[in-house]
């Protein structure tokens, strides 16, 4: 599929999840302002109820307007006139609460306008049908008017209960925001198969590039070698053998890379862990890059300041990890090679540094160097021979020893590798 195809689905899919998360966005907040309206008409007719059973009570003729006044969210001021009896009101209060299910704590105040204070506060606890009275309320209200006696309602939980009955769009929002996680995770999934695959192509483009140019020049040689007059041609039948002997090991050495590679990633490769000298084992493979290097009039320099350079290790995996390391340094360099192995003691480890002046790797680029297959762009796929295995493999070995790699890098100022390996005690 297109990189075109992709971008177009994944931006109209979000675009259409986030229309989805909008619309449940306002629609939550308009269920929210219309349970909270039903909850404050439910409230107010059962205080006007009150107040109206309160006026036949005490054989009060006289008739109330609108005795209900909404003060804020959670306070209500209902008017009498005359100042009620606490208890009553407490009943009155709890029986309509309880008719029109307002299962909601209140605390409530009485007003006398003589008096012009509050001369009776409580709080009543609403739960499971029965009722339980605190001493003390939590807040007192006083509201002031021009005349007549009052009593105040407080409702420290109800917008609670507003939440409590938007238990359905509640569970809706969350089915939505496991969508939107899946959908990212899917996307992200997409994009990082999309990406491997392109990697995987360039890898199968590079090794079929790499195998073809050793069985083009077996294949020349081999033609060579078939014509009748080469076996007067001793020198010239040598060399071809030797032409051929080569271009077949370089083939074993791509191949058996790749086999490698396959076996770590079935955690089947077969590691003979032997005490190794870190020094020694450098020094050693520095001897393989002497000539290259003179080729190149590049130098290898040492400064090993580690006082014990023993651990345990395979010394063939190792050394090809630290061959790795130098031969990139030595390919990716644009002038003369100068290559620096050292070591350091650091706690119980030891820290092995390659640093290089190769041409650097980008800065965004350095996250993704130690993934399987990975190249970084150098303009050519095949500017610098290789599969992307080197840094995967590099890494893989480091980690079976129980030590770590990091990386260190300026463009066009070269990169250093720094690898940390436990000590074996003896």
């Amino acid at each position: 599929m297109k990189n075109s195809t992709i971008r177009f689905i994944i931006l109209v899919a979000t675009f259409l999840l986030g229309g989805l998360i909008i619309s449940q966005v306002l629609w939550v907040r308009r269920a929210y302002v219309l349970q909270e309206t039903q909850i404050n008409y439910d409230i107010t007719q059962s205080l006007r109820k009150v107040a109206t059973d309160i006026l036949i009570y005490y054989g009060d003729s006289s008739f109330l307007l609108d005795p209900v006044t909404q003060i804020n969210d959670q306070t209500f001021i209902v008017k009498t006139n005359l100042s009620p009896d606490a208890d009553y009101v407490e009943a009155a209060l709890t029986r309509e609460f309880k008719t029109r299910e307002i299962n909601l704590d209140f605390e409530y105040n009485l007003y006398d306008c003589f008096n012009d204070s509050i001369i009776y506060t409580k709080a009543v606890q609403i739960s499971h049908d029965q009722t339980t009275v605190k001493e003390k309320p939590s807040v007192q209200v006083i509201w002031k008017s021009n005349d007549g006696h009052y009593f105040s309602i407080f409702f420290p939980n109800k917008n609670k209960m507003v939440f409590e009955r938007l238990n359905f769009w509640i569970f809706s929002s969350f089915l939505l925001l496991v969508v939107v996680i899946f959908f990212a995770l899917t996307i992200n999934i997409i994009l990082k198969q999309k990406r491997l695959s392109e990697i995987k192509n360039d890898f199968i483009n590079n090794m079929t590039h790499e195998l073809k140019t050793p069985i083009s020049t077996i294949a020349l040689a081999s033609q060579v070698l078939q014509q009748a007059d080469i076996i007067t041609k001793p020198d010239r039948l040598k060399n071809y053998a030797n032409i051929i002997q080569k271009e077949n090991q370089r083939l074993q050495i791509q191949v058996e890379k790749v086999l490698q590679i396959a076996s770590l990633e079935k955690d089947k490769l077969d590691l003979k862990k032997t005490n190794v000298n870190i020094h020694s084992l450098l020094q050693e493979v520095a001897k393989t890059f002497e000539m290259p290097l003179g080729e190149l009039q590049g130098k290898l320099e040492f400064n090993f300041k580690a006082s014990s350079a023993e651990v345990l290790a395979d010394e063939f995996h190792l050394s090809n990890v630290f061959m790795n390391l130098i031969d990139n340094g030595i390919k990716y360099c644009q002038r003369q090679p100068h290559i620096v192995l050292s070591t350091e003691m650091v706690q119980k480890s030891i820290r092995i540094t390659v640093k290089d002046n190769g041409i650097g790797i980008p800065t965004e680029e350095l996250k993704n160097i130690f993934e399987k297959f990975y190249r970084v762009p150098t303009g050519n796929v095949h500017n610098v021979k290789g599969f992307g295995l080197g840094l995967h493999y590099v890494k893989q070995i480091i980690e079976q020893f129980g030590g770590k790699i990091s990386v260190e890098s300026e463009k066009e100022k070269g990169s250093s590798f720094i690898i940390t390996l436990p000590i074996k005690y003896a």
